[in-house]
């Protein structure tokens, strides 16, 4: 069992982790979605404030491109050079859509950084990385209650 205190302040919570998850800081908010609905909260409101705080950081990370990438990138958060070129270089490729996938491990946080540098119309990222940001956590929260017996959809 999953202790209480695991996520001690709800659905709140999971909006800042799923928030701090998505900027250029190394956390998973995978961990703490999963253990939310172990624990019983509603999926509707885990899925939605998980969504909505991920989408946010990655919000963030557009505007840091677009107005800070300079003074915000090279003073306080770190990018390695490799780690942005090969966002750059995955985003000249594929365009807006690739911003489907930020929700992945490791290229996700720096590729919303790029369509900023890049002057992305605002309206298209959100499109995409909201699109990405919701699949993951409905797969994820889906796959949970899927393997605990409950009906996914149900709920969802």
């Amino acid at each position: 069992m999953i202790d209480p205190s695991f996520v001690p302040v709800g659905y709140a919570g999971i909006f800042v982790v799923a928030f701090i998850a998505s900027t250029l800081v190394p956390l998973s908010s995978d961990v703490f979605v999963v253990g939310m609905i172990l624990m019983k909260f509603d999926p509707v409101w885990v899925f939605a404030l998980a969504t909505a705080g991920n989408f946010a950081g990655s919000v963030t990370n557009y505007f840091i491109g677009l107005y800070g990438q300079k003074f915000i990138l090279s003073r306080w958060i770190s990018i390695s050079e490799k780690m942005q070129h090969q966002a750059e270089k995955i985003y000249r490729r594929w365009g807006a859509p690739i911003l489907f996938f930020s929700w992945l491990p490791g290229i996700g946080d720096p590729l919303c950084v790029v369509p900023g540098i890049f002057k992305l119309p605002f309206g298209k990222f959100v499109i995409w990385v909201l699109l990405g940001k919701a699949f993951r956590y409905f797969v994820l929260i889906g796959a949970t209650l899927w393997a605990t017996g409950e009906a996914p959809f149900d709920k969802i």
